[in-house]
């Protein structure tokens, strides 16, 4: 089984599908419990890896390594290999996990054709684990292109009175990043045989290659710049960061409960994996320049500041939710532009939280939706008083989406924040009034729907929490309050990983050596001889106080530009 738990992962879900298309569409119930039964399957199965990857946690290199380059489309040098870093293994248990929820929050919200939901949300699921886990370029992107039907059914047939619209623009808005990430793949194809001589979409082929592309005298800066641009809109608008952001409020009200969640929670973050994965290890002399880091930083920080304020003035709970998502996600992508350990690993993290936290929030609008058919903030007012567990667990999940110590969300946006000031003072001044706008539109939104007397009739006999609904928060309280009380192995998973992105983006040169020599690992592969062991002495908040837990990892995360120079001097 460890040879291929990634493989297994990845394709019960897929399984599921299969196997609901010989249930009677007619017999709901079995639908219904088969396609629970799959996703809490896929989440159980998916738990393993938890002590297997603790066991690498400080090894270099992608672990669990199944397949070989080429062994699937020889012809074209397309292979089917899959192994995971800590980034994709956070995003790996946070898709198992959402889509477990997802798929247990649709049992009396999904009335109308059952059958094919259950089906589309399964092969959804499969689309996106398969993202995270691919290391060939051509499977990523077959993987890539194939969430996109399944969610674009998911809006247009089981969403709300402007469904086709908000299907049609998440569709067009992600089809057209996608073409130019095509064109841009290609190009790295074919430079990659044009300097070696194979044809290959292996990953680690193409890490070492691409960043040469900046420096070569046949194509230079400019066009390694315009290749930048064409998976930096590929990634933008998945996020979406600013201005690419408008088929997101769209697709949101308009999607059912559980498309929502699994929309906020995991396909938005498939954008910041991507620059994580691709851009910042193909074109890190691009996004060293001054004028391109720049560009990068403003629309980080126009979307913190312009989500945080469109979300103050909505009408529509769910609308709200869906514009702090992209003031969320501004941090995520400040953080990764800061290119410093501090800011990377700070943004993976509040890319898990913002799933945690938002899904939540998704849920719970959900929740007083299939009562009242209603969104309009207008419509509540002392709901404490009729739903007081579902008031206490909203409240604890506005704290966590805000940011208050204690709860997930205060450790990813200090990090991201320590990380932004080590780069630049201004740019971490910017970023902060966003973190007290999300106070002012989620506590303004808890004291209009939750606090005073109940003002509508309509709303008197509304019954609380059922068990089913309150077992699909209970996983995601549990996680808000592990990462705020004890960030510590989360910072670890991520370490290795994070110190390596960021030396190899200061240090193009040592950073393709790097990746000439350190493979990917598998399983039983005995490489921890070279690896040091630093987990008795990293500190709770990992990138903040690695000084005490490796000098070397420090001093990377620190300054990155004198390790760099360093390397060159001894170079």
């Amino acid at each position: 089984m460890q040879n291929h738990i990634l493989s297994i992962i990845l394709f019960t879900p897929l399984i599921g599908a299969l196997v609901l298309l010989f249930v009677p569409k007619e017999n709901k119930d079995a639908i219904r419990w088969i396609a629970n039964f799959f996703a809490l399957g896929g989440f159980l199965i998916s738990l393993p890896l938890v002590p297997m990857f603790w066991a690498q946690r400080f090894m270099p290199g992608f672990k669990f390594i199944e397949g070989t380059p080429n062994n699937w489309i020889p012809s074209i040098g397309a292979g089917y290999v899959i192994g995971i870093d800590g980034i994709s293994f956070l995003l790996i248990m946070l898709t198992t996990l959402l889509g477990w929820i997802s798929i247990l929050s649709s049992w009396t919200a999904i009335e109308n054709r059952v059958k094919e939901y259950y089906v589309w949300f399964l092969i959804l699921q499969t689309g996106m684990l398969g993202v995270f886990m691919a290391l060939d370029f051509f499977l990523f992107f077959v993987f890539w292109e194939a969430m996109l039907v399944p969610m674009y059914l998911l809006i247009g047939i089981w969403g709300g009175p402007r469904k086709l619209y908000a299907a049609i623009k998440f569709f067009l808005y992600t089809l057209a990043g996608s073409v130019l990430m095509l064109l841009g793949i290609l190009f790295l194809y074919f430079h990659h045989h044009g300097v070696t001589q194979v044809y290959t979409f292996s990953l680690t082929a193409l890490y070492e290659t691409a960043p040469k592309i900046y420096s070569d005298p046949a194509y230079g800066p400019g066009i390694a710049t315009l290749l930048f641009f064409a998976f930096f809109f590929a990634f933008a608008i998945k996020v979406p960061m600013f201005p690419f952001h408008t088929w997101l409020p769209d697709a949101h009200v308009e999607a059912p409960t559980a498309g929502s969640v699994i929309l906020a929670g995991v396909l938005l973050k498939m954008g910041t994996y991507g620059f994580i994965r691709f851009s910042l290890p193909f074109f890190p002399d691009v996004l060293t320049h001054t004028k391109v880091r720049g560009w990068m930083i403003a629309l980080s920080l126009i979307a913190i500041i312009y989500g945080a304020l469109v979300s103050l003035m909505q009408k529509d709970m769910k609308k709200l939710v869906a514009y702090s998502s992209v003031s969320h996600l501004g941090f995520c992508t400040l953080g990764i532009f800061a290119l410093n350990s501090a800011g990377l690993s700070g943004s993976v993290l509040q890319q898990i939280n913002h799933g945690i936290s938002t899904g939540a929030l998704f849920l719970i609008v959900g929740i007083l939706y299939e009562r009242r058919h209603t969104r309009e903030i207008s419509e509540y007012g002392g709901i404490s008083n009729v739903m007081p567990v579902y008031a206490t667990i909203t409240m604890i999940m506005f704290l966590s989406s805000m940011g208050l110590p204690l709860l997930n969300g205060f450790v990813g946006e200090f990090t991201i924040l320590q990380g932004t000031f080590m780069e630049n003072w201004r740019w971490g001044a910017w970023a902060v009034p966003g973190v007290v706008l999300a106070a002012a539109y989620l506590l303004w939104l808890y004291q209009r729907v939750f606090f005073g007397t109940v003002t509508n009739p309509k709303n008197e006999k509304l019954h609380d929490l059922t068990p089913r609904e309150v077992l699909t928060f209970v996983p995601l309280l549990i996680v808000a309050f592990w990462i705020g009380l004890y960030p510590k192995p989360f910072f670890q998973i991520l370490e290795q990983p994070v110190n390596q992105i960021v030396q190899n983006v200061h240090n193009p040169q040592a950073g393709a050596a790097v990746n000439a020599t350190l493979r990917p690992v598998g399983v039983g592969k005995g490489m921890a001889a070279a690896v040091p062991t630093i987990a008795d002495k990293s500190a709770a908040f990992g990138p903040s106080a690695m000084q005490s837990a490796s000098p070397v990892g420090y001093e990377i995360a620190a300054n990155p530009r004198a390790v760099a120079q360093s390397a060159k001097g001894k170079n």
